[in-house]
Protein backbone atom coordinates (compact mmCIF):
# COMPACT_ATOMS: atom_id res chain seq x y z
CA UNK A 1 0.00 0.00 0.00
CA UNK A 2 2.47 2.59 0.66
CA UNK A 3 3.61 2.32 -3.04
CA UNK A 4 0.27 3.43 -3.97
CA UNK A 5 0.13 5.93 -1.46
CA UNK A 6 3.40 7.51 -2.58
CA UNK A 7 2.02 7.85 -6.42
CA UNK A 8 -0.91 9.06 -5.10
CA UNK A 9 0.85 12.08 -3.06
CA UNK A 10 3.10 12.90 -5.73
CA UNK A 11 0.39 12.76 -8.66
CA UNK A 12 -1.19 15.22 -6.17
CA UNK A 13 1.85 17.46 -5.71
CA UNK A 14 2.68 17.61 -9.86
CA UNK A 15 -1.46 18.89 -9.99
CA UNK A 16 -0.91 21.94 -7.70
CA UNK A 17 2.62 22.58 -9.62
CA UNK A 18 0.63 22.24 -12.66
CA UNK A 19 -2.04 24.97 -11.57
CA UNK A 20 0.73 27.17 -9.57
CA UNK A 21 2.18 27.29 -12.95
CA UNK A 22 -0.70 28.34 -15.15
CA UNK A 23 -1.38 30.94 -12.51
CA UNK A 24 1.62 32.46 -13.38
CA UNK A 25 1.38 32.56 -17.06
CA UNK A 26 -2.06 34.22 -17.02
CA UNK A 27 -0.35 36.82 -14.53
CA UNK A 28 2.45 37.21 -16.90
CA UNK A 29 0.68 37.33 -20.56
CA UNK A 30 -1.55 40.09 -18.81
CA UNK A 31 -2.38 43.21 -20.30
CA UNK A 32 -2.67 44.75 -17.25
CA UNK A 33 -0.04 46.15 -15.97
CA UNK A 34 -1.47 46.72 -12.38
CA UNK A 35 -0.91 43.18 -11.00
CA UNK A 36 -1.81 44.74 -7.54
CA UNK A 37 -5.20 45.66 -8.73
CA UNK A 38 -5.63 41.71 -9.58
CA UNK A 39 -5.01 40.74 -6.30
CA UNK A 40 -7.24 43.54 -4.66
CA UNK A 41 -10.18 42.21 -6.63
CA UNK A 42 -10.14 38.95 -5.16
CA UNK A 43 -12.64 37.83 -2.70
CA UNK A 44 -10.49 36.64 0.17
CA UNK A 45 -8.42 39.91 0.30
CA UNK A 46 -10.87 41.71 3.06
CA UNK A 47 -10.66 45.54 3.22
CA UNK A 48 -10.41 46.83 7.02
CA UNK A 49 -12.12 49.82 8.15
CA UNK A 50 -9.98 52.09 10.71
CA UNK A 51 -11.26 54.29 13.13
CA UNK A 52 -8.72 57.14 13.28
CA UNK A 53 -9.71 59.77 16.06
CA UNK A 54 -9.03 63.30 16.90
CA UNK A 55 -6.77 63.01 19.59
CA UNK A 56 -5.06 66.75 19.92
CA UNK A 57 -5.85 70.09 18.25
CA UNK A 58 -3.18 72.77 17.80
CA UNK A 59 -4.26 75.96 17.58
CA UNK A 60 -1.96 79.13 17.54
CA UNK A 61 -1.75 79.77 13.77
CA UNK A 62 -3.34 83.04 12.21
CA UNK A 63 -2.95 82.10 9.00
CA UNK A 64 -3.04 79.35 6.28
CA UNK A 65 -0.71 76.13 7.29
CA UNK A 66 0.97 75.50 4.24
CA UNK A 67 3.78 72.99 5.99
CA UNK A 68 4.50 70.50 9.03
CA UNK A 69 7.20 67.97 9.58
CA UNK A 70 7.66 65.34 12.60
CA UNK A 71 10.55 65.42 15.08
CA UNK A 72 12.56 62.26 15.14
CA UNK A 73 11.06 61.80 18.86
CA UNK A 74 7.61 61.79 17.53
CA UNK A 75 6.93 64.02 20.23
CA UNK A 76 7.70 67.50 18.72
CA UNK A 77 6.98 68.59 15.48
CA UNK A 78 6.85 72.06 13.51
CA UNK A 79 4.59 73.86 11.56
CA UNK A 80 4.76 76.85 9.05
CA UNK A 81 1.83 79.26 8.42
CA UNK A 82 1.67 82.50 6.45
CA UNK A 83 0.87 84.33 9.62
CA UNK A 84 4.41 84.52 9.23
CA UNK A 85 5.24 82.41 11.86
CA UNK A 86 7.31 79.05 12.48
CA UNK A 87 6.10 77.04 15.77
CA UNK A 88 7.72 74.44 16.87
CA UNK A 89 4.88 72.26 19.13
CA UNK A 90 4.59 69.55 21.70
CA UNK A 91 2.24 67.23 20.61
CA UNK A 92 1.45 65.20 23.37
CA UNK A 93 0.59 68.43 25.74
CA UNK A 94 -0.32 71.01 22.76
CA UNK A 95 2.26 73.13 24.40
CA UNK A 96 4.14 75.87 22.20
CA UNK A 97 7.90 75.18 22.12
CA UNK A 98 9.49 78.27 20.38
CA UNK A 99 7.71 80.65 17.90
CA UNK A 100 10.17 81.79 15.40
CA UNK A 101 8.70 85.00 13.44
CA UNK A 102 9.94 84.65 9.61
CA UNK A 103 11.17 88.19 7.24
CA UNK A 104 8.80 86.74 4.68
CA UNK A 105 5.11 85.47 5.50
CA UNK A 106 5.13 83.82 2.29
CA UNK A 107 6.66 80.66 3.46
CA UNK A 108 5.91 77.07 1.37
CA UNK A 109 7.63 74.33 3.18
CA UNK A 110 9.55 73.63 6.78
CA UNK A 111 11.80 70.51 8.14
CA UNK A 112 12.98 69.01 11.44
CA UNK A 113 16.57 68.52 11.68
CA UNK A 114 17.08 64.53 12.69
CA UNK A 115 19.33 65.51 15.86
CA UNK A 116 16.38 67.79 16.85
CA UNK A 117 18.72 70.49 17.16
CA UNK A 118 17.76 72.42 13.90
CA UNK A 119 14.47 73.56 11.82
CA UNK A 120 14.31 74.95 8.20
CA UNK A 121 11.62 76.94 6.25
CA UNK A 122 11.44 78.59 3.02
CA UNK A 123 8.92 80.03 0.60
CA UNK A 124 8.62 82.75 -1.63
CA UNK A 125 11.88 84.63 -0.78
CA UNK A 126 13.70 82.07 -2.46
CA UNK A 127 15.92 81.41 0.56
CA UNK A 128 16.24 78.53 2.56
CA UNK A 129 16.66 79.79 6.40
CA UNK A 130 18.15 77.47 9.53
CA UNK A 131 17.20 78.13 12.84
CA UNK A 132 19.04 76.89 16.28
CA UNK A 133 16.51 74.93 18.41
CA UNK A 134 17.61 75.34 22.47
CA UNK A 135 16.99 71.78 23.53
CA UNK A 136 16.69 73.08 28.11
CA UNK A 137 14.77 75.83 28.17
CA UNK A 138 10.91 75.15 26.66
CA UNK A 139 9.59 78.36 25.74
CA UNK A 140 8.42 81.24 23.46
CA UNK A 141 12.25 82.63 21.75
CA UNK A 142 12.51 85.32 19.03
CA UNK A 143 15.24 83.09 17.12
CA UNK A 144 17.84 84.80 15.15
CA UNK A 145 19.07 82.95 11.67
CA UNK A 146 21.54 80.40 12.00
CA UNK A 147 22.16 79.90 8.21
CA UNK A 148 20.59 81.51 5.12
CA UNK A 149 20.85 79.37 2.27
CA UNK A 150 20.51 81.10 -1.23
CA UNK A 151 21.19 80.33 -5.13
CA UNK A 152 18.02 79.26 -5.96
CA UNK A 153 16.28 81.04 -8.64
CA UNK A 154 12.71 80.52 -8.07
CA UNK A 155 10.39 79.81 -4.39
CA UNK A 156 11.49 76.97 -2.21
CA UNK A 157 9.05 74.20 -2.31
CA UNK A 158 10.42 71.36 -0.29
CA UNK A 159 13.51 70.61 2.40
CA UNK A 160 14.31 68.01 4.28
CA UNK A 161 17.68 67.70 6.71
CA UNK A 162 19.81 64.32 5.97
CA UNK A 163 21.70 65.84 8.97
CA UNK A 164 22.63 68.61 10.70
CA UNK A 165 25.39 68.98 8.30
CA UNK A 166 23.27 68.38 5.01
CA UNK A 167 19.89 69.44 4.00
CA UNK A 168 18.42 69.04 0.61
CA UNK A 169 16.14 71.82 -1.10
CA UNK A 170 13.25 71.87 -3.93
CA UNK A 171 12.47 74.82 -5.85
CA UNK A 172 10.45 76.31 -8.95
CA UNK A 173 13.64 76.83 -10.56
CA UNK A 174 13.29 73.32 -12.04
CA UNK A 175 16.09 72.58 -9.40
CA UNK A 176 17.14 70.42 -6.20
CA UNK A 177 20.65 71.10 -4.20
CA UNK A 178 22.28 69.65 -1.70
CA UNK A 179 23.60 72.48 0.70
CA UNK A 180 27.20 72.22 3.21
CA UNK A 181 25.30 73.82 5.85
CA UNK A 182 28.63 74.66 7.31
CA UNK A 183 30.12 76.48 4.48
CA UNK A 184 26.12 77.77 3.24
CA UNK A 185 27.25 76.58 -0.42
CA UNK A 186 25.79 73.83 -2.56
CA UNK A 187 27.35 70.11 -2.73
CA UNK A 188 25.92 69.63 -5.82
CA UNK A 189 22.62 70.85 -8.14
CA UNK A 190 20.43 68.58 -9.94
CA UNK A 191 18.45 70.25 -12.66
CA UNK A 192 17.09 66.56 -14.65
CA UNK A 193 13.81 67.97 -14.27
CA UNK A 194 11.38 69.84 -16.90
CA UNK A 195 8.93 71.75 -14.76
CA UNK A 196 9.01 73.22 -11.12
CA UNK A 197 9.82 70.58 -8.15
CA UNK A 198 7.42 70.46 -5.67
CA UNK A 199 8.03 67.66 -3.04
CA UNK A 200 11.26 65.85 -1.53
CA UNK A 201 11.48 62.51 0.26
CA UNK A 202 14.83 60.98 1.19
CA UNK A 203 16.44 57.24 2.18
CA UNK A 204 19.67 58.80 3.69
CA UNK A 205 21.27 55.41 4.21
CA UNK A 206 21.23 54.63 0.58
CA UNK A 207 22.36 58.20 -0.53
CA UNK A 208 18.84 58.64 -2.58
CA UNK A 209 15.95 60.77 -3.15
CA UNK A 210 12.86 60.65 -4.25
CA UNK A 211 11.53 64.30 -6.08
CA UNK A 212 8.08 65.05 -7.46
CA UNK A 213 7.88 67.88 -9.82
CA UNK A 214 5.09 70.04 -12.11
CA UNK A 215 6.68 67.81 -15.27
CA UNK A 216 4.38 64.72 -14.30
CA UNK A 217 7.49 62.43 -13.41
CA UNK A 218 8.84 61.53 -10.41
CA UNK A 219 12.83 60.76 -10.49
CA UNK A 220 15.44 59.32 -8.36
CA UNK A 221 18.46 60.62 -7.57
CA UNK A 222 21.66 59.25 -6.05
CA UNK A 223 23.72 62.28 -4.46
CA UNK A 224 26.50 60.63 -4.01
CA UNK A 225 26.95 60.82 -7.89
CA UNK A 226 25.19 64.03 -8.54
CA UNK A 227 22.24 62.92 -11.00
CA UNK A 228 19.06 61.32 -11.34
CA UNK A 229 19.32 57.21 -11.76
CA UNK A 230 15.63 56.59 -12.55
CA UNK A 231 12.42 58.09 -13.91
CA UNK A 232 8.84 57.19 -13.02
CA UNK A 233 5.96 58.65 -15.41
CA UNK A 234 2.40 57.94 -15.24
CA UNK A 235 0.77 60.97 -14.03
CA UNK A 236 -1.36 62.81 -16.09
CA UNK A 237 -0.71 66.28 -13.76
CA UNK A 238 1.57 68.39 -11.77
CA UNK A 239 2.86 65.86 -8.73
CA UNK A 240 2.65 67.94 -5.54
CA UNK A 241 4.15 65.41 -2.70
CA UNK A 242 6.00 62.12 -2.57
CA UNK A 243 6.61 60.30 0.46
CA UNK A 244 8.96 56.53 0.68
CA UNK A 245 7.46 53.21 1.09
CA UNK A 246 8.66 51.74 4.85
CA UNK A 247 10.62 49.18 3.24
CA UNK A 248 12.85 52.25 1.06
CA UNK A 249 11.89 50.01 -2.06
CA UNK A 250 8.93 51.82 -3.38
CA UNK A 251 7.62 55.47 -2.92
CA UNK A 252 4.28 57.08 -3.26
CA UNK A 253 2.80 60.11 -4.71
CA UNK A 254 -0.10 62.80 -4.50
CA UNK A 255 -0.65 64.64 -8.25
CA UNK A 256 -3.74 67.69 -9.53
CA UNK A 257 -5.10 64.25 -10.90
CA UNK A 258 -6.38 63.67 -8.05
CA UNK A 259 -4.57 59.98 -7.91
CA UNK A 260 -2.45 58.82 -5.59
CA UNK A 261 0.26 56.08 -7.29
CA UNK A 262 2.17 53.64 -5.94
CA UNK A 263 5.92 52.86 -7.32
CA UNK A 264 8.22 50.10 -7.37
CA UNK A 265 12.43 51.17 -7.68
CA UNK A 266 13.18 47.99 -8.32
CA UNK A 267 10.74 47.10 -11.54
CA UNK A 268 10.79 50.44 -12.70
CA UNK A 269 6.87 50.15 -12.79
CA UNK A 270 3.98 51.95 -11.18
CA UNK A 271 2.42 49.25 -8.87
CA UNK A 272 -1.14 50.69 -7.50
CA UNK A 273 -3.51 53.64 -8.36
CA UNK A 274 -5.26 54.86 -5.44
CA UNK A 275 -8.23 56.92 -7.26
CA UNK A 276 -11.93 57.53 -6.91
CA UNK A 277 -14.63 58.81 -10.29
CA UNK A 278 -16.11 61.16 -8.07
CA UNK A 279 -12.95 62.50 -6.39
CA UNK A 280 -11.99 64.98 -8.53
CA UNK A 281 -10.23 67.40 -6.86
CA UNK A 282 -5.80 67.98 -6.22
CA UNK A 283 -3.83 65.61 -3.60
CA UNK A 284 -1.37 68.11 -1.50
CA UNK A 285 0.41 65.73 0.53
CA UNK A 286 1.19 61.88 0.82
CA UNK A 287 2.48 59.95 3.68
CA UNK A 288 2.40 55.68 4.69
CA UNK A 289 1.74 54.20 7.91
CA UNK A 290 4.63 52.64 9.33
CA UNK A 291 3.49 49.38 8.21
CA UNK A 292 3.17 50.25 5.20
CA UNK A 293 -0.29 48.99 4.68
CA UNK A 294 -1.99 52.84 4.50
CA UNK A 295 -1.69 55.21 2.52
CA UNK A 296 -2.48 58.70 3.85
CA UNK A 297 -3.59 61.62 1.59
CA UNK A 298 -4.60 65.11 1.54
CA UNK A 299 -7.29 66.17 -0.84
CA UNK A 300 -8.61 70.03 -1.80
CA UNK A 301 -11.97 68.98 -0.62
CA UNK A 302 -10.81 69.67 2.85
CA UNK A 303 -10.59 65.44 3.24
CA UNK A 304 -7.67 62.94 4.71
CA UNK A 305 -7.86 60.05 3.02
CA UNK A 306 -6.83 56.91 3.98
CA UNK A 307 -6.23 54.15 1.24
CA UNK A 308 -5.19 50.40 1.56
CA UNK A 309 -2.53 50.02 -0.27
CA UNK A 310 -2.71 46.17 -1.02
CA UNK A 311 -6.74 46.29 -2.30
CA UNK A 312 -6.61 50.49 -3.68
CA UNK A 313 -9.99 50.60 -0.82
CA UNK A 314 -10.62 53.37 0.78
CA UNK A 315 -10.58 52.55 4.96
CA UNK A 316 -10.88 55.94 6.35
CA UNK A 317 -11.94 59.69 6.15
CA UNK A 318 -10.93 62.07 8.47
CA UNK A 319 -13.31 65.11 7.55
CA UNK A 320 -12.81 67.24 10.70
CA UNK A 321 -11.19 70.12 8.65
CA UNK A 322 -12.77 73.49 7.31
CA UNK A 323 -10.55 74.02 4.62
CA UNK A 324 -7.84 72.54 2.37
CA UNK A 325 -5.71 70.00 3.82
CA UNK A 326 -2.73 71.35 3.13
CA UNK A 327 0.12 68.88 4.84
CA UNK A 328 0.44 65.59 6.69
CA UNK A 329 3.26 63.83 8.24
CA UNK A 330 3.03 59.88 10.31
CA UNK A 331 4.75 60.67 13.27
CA UNK A 332 8.12 58.37 13.06
CA UNK A 333 7.37 56.03 15.95
CA UNK A 334 3.93 55.12 13.83
CA UNK A 335 1.27 55.81 16.11
CA UNK A 336 0.12 59.19 15.15
CA UNK A 337 -0.92 61.08 12.02
CA UNK A 338 -0.78 64.86 12.12
CA UNK A 339 -2.87 66.93 9.71
CA UNK A 340 -2.52 70.62 8.75
CA UNK A 341 -5.16 72.82 6.54
CA UNK A 342 -5.92 76.28 5.96
CA UNK A 343 -8.44 76.66 8.62
CA UNK A 344 -5.32 77.43 10.60
CA UNK A 345 -5.32 74.22 12.59
CA UNK A 346 -3.33 71.08 13.27
CA UNK A 347 -5.27 68.28 14.20
CA UNK A 348 -3.34 64.79 15.46
CA UNK A 349 -5.32 61.80 14.88
CA UNK A 350 -4.70 57.62 16.12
Amino acid sequence: MRPTNNAQTTKEIKDEITKIRTSIQKLRSSTDDNVLMNVSNEKSVESEILQLKQRRLLKGHFGKIYAMHWGADSKHLVSASQDGKLIVWNGFTTNKVHAIPLRSSWVMTCAYSPSGMLVACGGLDNLCSIYKIAQKNEGLETKVTYRELAQHEGYLSCCRFIDDQQIITASGDRTCILWNLETKTPYCTFTDHAGDVMSVSIIDKRGIFVSGSCDATAKIFDYRVGKAVSTFPGHQSDINSVDFFPDCQSFGTGSDDASCRLFDMRSYRQLNEYIQDYVLCGITSVTFSQSGKYLFAGYDDYICRCWNTLTTSISDTLKDHENRVSCLGMSKNGQALCTGSWDTVLKIWA
